[in-house]
């Protein structure tokens, strides 16, 4: 199990050649609450942004995520997909339970790099609160709704 924020950043490389190919800079999360890939940004002056299923890595490493070649990146396209930091973002949004109660704002996402499967979300109730008490961690089983509003989630 991992989180989004130990995930980015880390090289991509390319077990065949051991070229390092981009950084992992976001997930792509599906509407079911699913990490479906990673999102790689490439190049040093016209850095462009690529898609790598999280089916299509070798393995992840604590210093880098290794793939078997580079031609499984794909081009980024404009799905309807959820970002953790990037363009259409769950980071910030506000997370409640399906009995109405409010939990915190999302700051990052648990989750099984192997399957994709999101275990659990790191929630704040603002600076102040957190340097107090402590950031929140909400662990759920099912996949969350997941509203331009709100995610709304299943807490244990």
């Amino acid at each position: 199990m991992r989180t989004f924020s130990l995930l980015k950043g880390l090289s991509v490389i390319e077990v065949d050649s051991g070229n390092c190919l981009g950084e992992v800079c976001d997930l792509s999360i599906s509407h079911d609450g699913l990490v479906k890939g990673l999102l790689v940004k490439t190049g040093s002056f016209f850095k462009k942004t690529y898609f790598l299923d999280i089916n299509d890595v070798s393995s992840f490493g604590w210093d880098g995520v290794m793939i078997p070649k580079g031609s499984i990146m794909h081009p980024l396209t404009k799905d309807q997909t959820f970002t953790v930091a990037g363009e259409n973002r769950l980071a910030g949004k506000m997370m409640m339970t399906r009995e109405g109660d409010r939990l915190g704002l999302l700051e990052d996402v648990y989750f099984h790099e192997e399957v994709g499967t999101i275990v659990g979300y790191e929630l704040s109730d603002g600076f102040f609160s957190d340097v107090l008490e402590g950031k929140k961690v909400v662990k759920t089983e099912e996949p969350p709704a997941i509203g331009k509003d709100a995610i709304i989630v299943n807490v244990k």
